[in-house]
Parts: structure tokens; sequence; C-alpha cells
């Protein structure tokens, strides 16, 4: 197995001949993330399938989104932004906020009351963003961000902007370079479903190219109380412990429902309980530890083990790391009594 990535190289130098020309670019070195043969889970799905982790959570803001950014912040300062804005469930915030502090400029952030996990707050507010917490929800927020956003006075770089697609795209690109050929299965958590539509446009660039023969399915996951696509309908209160898929009207859906049509792809869900129960397993079994929304296609792909033909070969993005969103964590771990400082106190303890 060849394994070509460059880490240090932001996703624009490494990939510009397939991205949008920017003459100025804003980089943290995004990209270039690790795809890891998984041999627990490969052997929890039996019958000689081989399951790789694309761990997105090791970005410079810990999550996926910032792939997108470098390309959408790039791209805002050539056509002379001055601020910009975003509505997010936290990891766009994280991410938007990281690049416009690096590019130099305000970053404003719209997110919806309560619904947003500590660890991605505290990024925003860390690199500098004006944010503003609404009585809505994700959807609410985004809506008003498409309102400021149609006048000169912000550059949106929510998913809805064409360039973050763009620059998510690279992820399928890596897996491909790593690989040698595309996947037989590709699984991933499905929120706002901008990176399921990315993964698709490179996956299909990469093959028009003659850099694969083939291409994937393409396998959704959504929370079972945030599943607007797998029940094609809005949800108005979605629902959901994964944070960072608790959206009940897609921006990128209709690209995604093309995604899942064209790759002979589907859209499941996977209940609160099964996500958390996922995370505890991958983060004891394989040393990964992602957030709850990364967990997603985990659990999805124990719930459709027995649907995968023998021999597959299946990659599953996990999109945010662990401490993020560590709460579900923390509840699980309840106080910690103190032993007195002597190692037969402490052998006892331990229980070995």
């Amino acid at each position: 197995m060849r394994f070509v990535s460059q880490p240090g190289r932001g996703v624009i130098e490494r990939f510009q001949e397939f991205l949008p020309r920017c003459e100025t670019v804003v980089s943290l070195g995004e990209g270039s993330t690790p795809l890891l043969f998984s041999p627990s889970l490969s052997a929890r799905i039996g019958r000689g399938c081989e399951v790789f982790v694309k761990n997105e959570g090791v970005n410079p803001t810990g999550s996926f989104k910032d792939r997108g950014m470098t390309v959408a912040v790039s791209q805002a300062i050539d056509r002379g932004a001055r601020t910009l804005i975003c509505a997010s469930t936290g990891n766009t915030s994280a991410s938007a906020s990281a690049y416009a502090a690096r590019a130099g400029i305000p970053c404003a952030v719209v997110l919806p009351a309560g619904k947003i996990a500590t660890g991605k707050l505290i990024q925003a507010f860390a690199h500098g963003a004006k944010i503003v917490s609404i009585d809505g929800n994700f959807d609410d927020a985004l809506t008003i961000v498409r309102e400021l956003g149609e006048g000169n006075e912000f550059a949106i770089v929510n998913s809805i902007n064409p360039d973050r697609i763009a620059g998510q795209k690279t992820a399928a690109f890596e897996v491909i370079e790593d690989l040698g050929n595309a996947p037989d299965f590709h699984l991933l958590p499905v929120g706002n479903a901008g990176n399921i539509t990315a993964y698709w446009a490179g996956y299909r660039e990469f093959r028009e190219r003659g850099k694969s023969q083939t291409v994937p399915a393409m396998i959704g996951f959504q929370a079972a109380g945030a599943a607007p696509i797998f029940h094609d309908r809005l949800i108005e209160n979605p629902e959901t412990i994964a944070s960072a898929i608790r959206i009940g009207n897609p921006a990128s859906w209709k690209q995604a429902r093309t995604a899942l049509d064209e790759s002979n792809g589907a859209v499941d869900i996977v209940t609160d309980e099964e996500i958390v129960s996922a995370q505890t397993w991958l983060a004891g079994n394989e040393g990964i530890f992602v957030e709850p929304a990364s967990a997603a296609p985990i659990a999805g792909l124990f719930k459709r083990a027995e649907k995968f033909p023998e021999a597959s070969r299946i990659v599953c993005t996990v999109t945010g790391h662990g401490l993020k969103d560590p709460d579900s964590i923390q509840r699980r771990i309840g106080k910690l009594e103190p032993v007195p400082a002597k190692i037969d106190k402490v052998r006892r303890a331990l229980g070995f």
C-alpha cells in the first residue's frame, strides 16, 4: 500500500490544479490526514473485508471543515472580503474563525443557543470571532446568514459557498492516492450534506482524470432524530446527541441526493445509543477518539455489516476529534475518588 500524504503542505498547494485559482493562499497546513487501516474494525466486519478510517480530526482546528475553509477564505480575500460570516453547529465556526485570524480579518458567527459543544464554542472565542447566539436551530441561523450575505458586507463561508465543496473534495483525492484506487464503499456522517457531496465530486473527478478506475458507493448516515434526507422531509426540531449533524434542512440536500443516486449508494439512520456505543468502541479498540457525529458512520458500519460483499474495501470518514465534544464521555466518567499515595492502595484500586 502507498501512503503519499505530505504533512505541512496545505490542500491548495498540493492540489492547486484541481481547485479554483487563489492569488492569496490562507492555509494552516490542512489536509494530508491519515488513512488508517483498522484491524479491529476489519475483523468485526469479517469475510475478508478491509476497513480504513480517514481521520479528519487531525486537521488544524480538529475537523474536516479546514479543507474547504482554506479555499473559501483564500477566494474571499482575493475578492476583497472584509468580514467572514457563517452559521454553525460548531465546527464551521471554529474553522472559519481560525482562518479569519490567519487572514487578519474579522469573523462573525451565528449559533443556535444551547446547541453548540463547549469545545467548539471555545475555539471560536479563542480565535476572536464575534458570536451571536439566537433562539432557534441551525437552519434558522443559516437563513439569517444567507440574508446578511446578500450585501457586500459579509462573505459567507458555509458549505453553500462552492469554494468550500471544492476544498473538501481533496479528501477523496487523498484516499485514492493512498489506496491506489477508490474503495468499494465510502461511509460518512451526514448533517448539512456538503461533505458527502464533496467526496463524490472528488471521486468522479479523479476517475475522469484517469487517476482511478472506479468510484465507491457512497453511504451516508444521519442521526435518527435529525434525518431529513432519510425520511425525505424537513425536520423542524432536529434532536440528537451528535450536535454536528443536528440539522433538519440540509443546505446540500439536492446535491447529496444526486451523489447517493449516481453512486448506487444509500442513506441510513443510527440512534444516539448506537452512536455513543460506536464512539466508545472505536476509542477503545482502534485508539481513535472522535466526536459523536463522527461515530455515526462507525455505528452504520456495524448496523449494515452483513450487507457488504466479501473482500470489500471500505473507508469510513470520521470528521472531528473527540475533544471537540467530550460531554457524553464526561458524563460517564463520574467522580474520580482519590486513594492514598501508597503503592499497595494504588495496586488494589487498579485491580490488576
